[in-house]
Order: structure tokens, then sequence, then C-alpha cells
């Protein structure tokens, strides 16, 4: 449809704000759950932010040259993606991004889920070992004139690309606002 542009990462942001996807964290929604509903037809090279998946979807993202990444979101980074711009028309700074409960820790922090908070060198290996389960060559995303696009990531407390934690996006005046408080700016900090 034309509404997601695929040269930039896809998260909920961009989800939420086609007005096609919605979520209600008051109805303990969490995100996005990418299921396995199509994807033997899927043919997109896209970088991909979602709250949960299976090992075969990871698997058709990443055969198409794509990259995918779960993440955990917490209520209050929750209320200022799913609809941004009421949330900066509140003039409040942006959140910082809570780390996952204890019981959903493994599942971030774990290479072949593609969690965020694991280590780099480790998903990098987890892929080359899913390549060779499900039998396909695994394009080289560093030879892709894509690259930088699809090795984009937030840092583990943001909510948004390019939006640090703390800032207070202007709508009105369409300027960013950014702490000078050291104190501030350390508690937004990871």
């Amino acid at each position: 449809m034309g509404i997601i542009d695929p040269a930039y990462p896809i998260d909920l942001v961009q989800l939420c704000n086609t007005k096609l996807y919605h979520i209600d964290p008051l109805q303990r929604h969490f995100g996005v759950n990418l299921t396995e509903e199509g994807m033997h037809m899927f043919k997109a090279k896209i970088n991909l932010e979602v709250q949960w998946t299976t090992e075969s979807v990871i698997a058709a993202v990443e055969r198409n040259g794509g990259t995918i990444t779960l993440a955990y979101f917490d209520p209050a980074c929750l209320n200022a993606m799913h609809d941004t711009r009421s949330f900066f028309a509140r003039g409040v700074p942006i959140p910082r991004r809570a780390l996952p409960p204890e019981n959903c820790l493994e599942l971030y922090s774990n290479p072949k889920m593609r969690g965020y908070l694991a280590d780099p060198a480790a998903v990098s290996l987890a892929r080359v070992e899913l390549a060779q389960k499900f039998g396909y060559n695994l394009p080289d995303v560093t030879k892709d004139p894509d690259y930088e696009m699809l090795i984009k990531r937030k840092d583990p407390r943001q909510c948004f690309y390019d939006l640090e934690p703390g800032w207070v996006v202007n709508l009105k005046d369409r300027t960013i606002l950014k702490p000078a408080d050291e104190v501030i700016r350390q508690y937004y900090r990871s």
C-alpha cells in the first residue's frame, strides 16, 4: 500500500502511525506479535522491530536480506509510541524505556530470538546457524547498499529512533528541547 517505507527501520511507531494497526496499552496490548501467516510469500528486505515472533518468521525476514529484533516496551513507552502526535502535544519528556520483567529477560537477551539485549556478535553467529538450519544462503548485510539502515538499532533505554529519553518534542514550534542539567541527563542515560 506504500504506507510504510521499507527504506527506514519499521517499529511499533511506524506501524501505529499507519492507523491500520492499533494497540491499546490500557487493554494490556504490548506491541506486535509477528505470526507465521503469509511468511512463505514474504519477499521484502526490511529492518523490523517486534515484541514477539517465532524462529521461522525470523528466518523468513533474514532469508530476504532483512534484519529483525525482539524488543520489550514498558507501558510508559507504549503510551508514547502508540499515538505519537498526542504524546508529543502533551509536552512531556520522552520516557526512558524500562528493562523487561525478570520472567522476560531471557527472551530479550537471547541471540537466537534476536533479542535487543543480546550480544551483537552472538546474534551474528545465530543468524548463520539459523540459515544452516533452514537451508538458505544468508545474504551478507555488510555488503548491502542499505547496510546502515539494516543495522540501525535503538539504545535499550530508547523508545524512538533518533530521539533520546528526556527530550521534549515541541510540535507547534517544530523544535526539540534537550535537558541542560547534568543530573537530568544522567537519569535518562542507559
